[in-house]
């Protein structure tokens, strides 16, 4: 089965799964952001680790706005346009081309409440939108119909699907879940219905970089034909089958980004990928719970792939 198959298989109940497939995703150099390097990179890095499908890393963040100081500032949020984009799309585009008929390509994207993390910093924007919702509302409606630009564009370009990283729901970010539906929410789904309206493979991830999570049940309408998220909830560690039912969708997903896979020698990445699968639900692909590292061992992501896809006991 050739691994544009593989993966739109999981998404079939009907069809068993006997293949696990498997990815993990890291930042590049900034050397290696932008353009024909960006596409050589990502390339190579497919290639080398066998790696079941491409996902192109996000590397044009919004630049920081220091004129955002009070929340009615937000009005003044630009809309950037496709010319933004262009060193990113340059990137899609190459990928795309180059690697679309080997396997699935998949584009991050970052939602509209990091963009504007990125914006105004972190603390900032969550005291704006404590203080006066409704003002950030104005920057949060501009950054989403920017981000649409660049979602239609990758769509236009031929990408099968998007990784859509969402932050905001994390325990205590917000002292009234209200703010996370009113602030945040809205303006993630609008992104994402579009996306799963126009792509046939998408992956939800619930990001866990700026804090952890003690509920998850936010999250479950949020559309993603597979789900990727935290290793803990509460401070307990979850349950794949339990993610794989809590949304009813196959998970990807298993491994901590800075345990083993780092750290361990072949023989303790080879136990626990395999402890990993032993526990995994029907529907499932390897990975970890996020970005690892940029400078973990390419051989130590491969290994973990090849024991993945030479696993007999699914």
């Amino acid at each position: 089965m050739n691994k544009r198959d593989l993966l739109l298989n999981i998404l079939d109940p009907a069809k068993p799964q006997t293949t696990i497939p498997a990815a993990f995703f890291l930042h590049f150099d900034p050397a290696h952001h932008q353009g024909q390097a960006a596409v050589d990179k990502h390339l190579e890095y497919f290639r080398y680790t066998g790696m079941d499908f491409v996902k192109i890393q996000y590397e044009r963040t919004f630049p920081p706005l220091p004129q955002i100081q009070r929340p009615e500032d937000w009005r003044k949020m630009p809309l950037y346009q496709r010319d933004f984009y262009e060193p990113q799309l340059q990137a899609v585009e190459g990928v795309v081309r180059a690697a679309k008929d080997e396997a699935l390509v998949l584009i991050t994207l970052y939602s509209p409440f990091m963009c504007a993390a990125h914006t105004a910093g972190r603390d900032l924007l969550g005291r704006h939108i404590q203080e006066n919702p409704q003002a950030v509302k104005q920057g949060m409606q501009i950054i989403t119909e920017s981000l649409m630009i660049f979602v239609q564009r990758c769509i236009d370009l031929g990408v099968d699907g998007f990784y859509t990283s969402t932050e905001g729901g994390e325990t205590g970010r917000f002292p009234d879940i209200s703010l996370f539906n009113e602030c945040v929410k809205p303006y993630d789904l609008a992104l994402m219905t579009e996306i799963n309206r126009s792509c046939a493979f998408n992956i939800l991830h619930i990001c866990d970089y700026d804090g952890s999570y003690d509920d998850l049940t936010r999250f479950l309408d949020y559309p993603g034909h597979v789900v990727s998220c935290p290793l803990y909830l509460g401070g307990q560690k979850l349950a794949l089958g339990e993610v794989s039912r809590l949304f009813n969708r196959p998970v990807m997903g298993g491994l901590d980004r800075h345990g083993v896979l780092v750290t361990g020698d072949p023989r303790m990445i080879r136990g626990a990928v395999l402890d990993v699968l032993r526990s995994a639900p029907g529907k499932f692909i390897l990975g970890a719970d996020c970005t690892v590292p940029s400078d973990i061992s390419w051989d130590n992501l491969r290994l973990a792939i090849d024991v993945a896809h030479h696993y007999t006991g699914y």
